[in-house]
């Protein structure tokens, strides 16, 4: 595809998904609210692994984090808009701490030291009582006002969360074709080239992990608005492998890698459990039979993603007359 179309086709499909808010069941905008969600939490994985090239198994712990101090914050009548830098904030340094230690595992030792740490979070979040209500959860918790202007209509909601996760996108477009961006591939692709060409690992590996820590938490804040109660079920380390399965198969390093995940991950499942169409009706009880056998699928023949089979139908430069 042209590049000089890419954006076009992106406002077009965002206006599409705005205007098809307005006639859909307040259900089916639920869930596109809550793929948004997930997707700034994914986006953030992406750079983590995609980009840096490390291996994190901990983001519903910094998803689970962002909520639960929007929650707290939001029930004690503190403006969103206060609340979400914070939020990130927080998580942002949580993931410094966290990285320090990390740092000296790599690859599948650093998968199990981010799983140890969400799992600790878990079950703070879960026996906790008098801070995080346990596993009573916390309720009640508020839309945002945003300068006199209420969210708490499902589409009013959507369109705000929308919004956002288009600023955190672009945000992230800006920071990966920066220096920072190309610091970050170069870790990824051949760390001792990139520490001979003056790249400081330590360094780039933190702040990738930091602020993909601090995208899950901007997840998080959104999520407790969303759903207007949490309790700790949603930030167990099996969502943190359904964002990890997401980032993997729509395309691990491709910007929109993240968005096709997302979407195959956390959206087809409900709509194929939720469908009222009788050639789908059969899928509702063996949906997870045909999705665990494609997701294995994919990883033999398309370890890249799916989005890799565009390069597969490329030639390379060499072939071409």
């Amino acid at each position: 595809m042209n590049r000089a179309l890419r954006p076009v086709l992106l406002v077009a499909v965002l206006v599409a998904l705005a205007i098809a808010a307005l006639y859909m069941k307040r259900s089916d905008v639920y869930l596109l609210t809550l793929c948004s969600v997930y997707l700034m939490a994914t986006f953030g994985l992406n750079l983590t692994v995609g980009y840096a090239g490390q291996m994190s198994l901990g983001q519903a712990a910094f998803f689970g984090i962002g909520a639960y101090i929007a929650a707290l914050a939001l029930k004690a009548g503190w403006p969103f808009l206060v609340v979400l830098p914070v939020a990130a904030v927080a998580c942002f340094c949580v993931g410094l701490a966290l990285g320090f230690p990390a740092l000296r595992v790599q690859h599948h030792y650093l998968a199990f030291a981010t799983l140890g740490f969400n799992v600790l979070v878990f079950l703070i979040m879960r026996n906790e009582e008098k801070i995080t209500g346990g596993t009573f959860g916390i309720s009640g918790i508020p839309r945002p006002t945003i300068l006199g202007v209420s969210t708490n209509g499902h589409v009013a909601f959507f369109y705000f969360t929308l919004a956002s996760l288009v600023v955190l996108a672009l945000v992230l477009w800006w920071l990966l074709r920066s220096p920072w961006g190309r610091a970050f591939a170069a870790l990824r692709d051949n760390p001792i080239r990139a520490e001979s060409l003056g790249v400081n690992i330590t360094a780039y590996t933190l702040l990738a992990f930091a602020i993909g820590a601090a995208c899950a938490g901007i997840g998080g804040v959104y999520y407790a608005s969303l759903v207007e109660f949490i309790e700790p079920g949603p930030f167990h380390f099996s969502t943190s492998l359904m964002m990890l399965l997401a980032v993997i198969v729509g395309g691990s390093g491709r910007f929109f890698g993240p968005v096709l995940g997302t979407i195959i991950i956390i959206l087809l499942p409900e709509v194929l459990r939720s469908s009222n169409l009788e050639a789908l009706k059969f899928m509702q009880k063996w949906y997870l039979v045909f999705f665990g056998v494609a997701v294995v699928a994919l990883m033999v023949w398309l370890p890249g993603g799916i989005l890799s089979i565009a390069d597969r139908f490329r030639k390379p430069p060499g072939s071409r007359k």
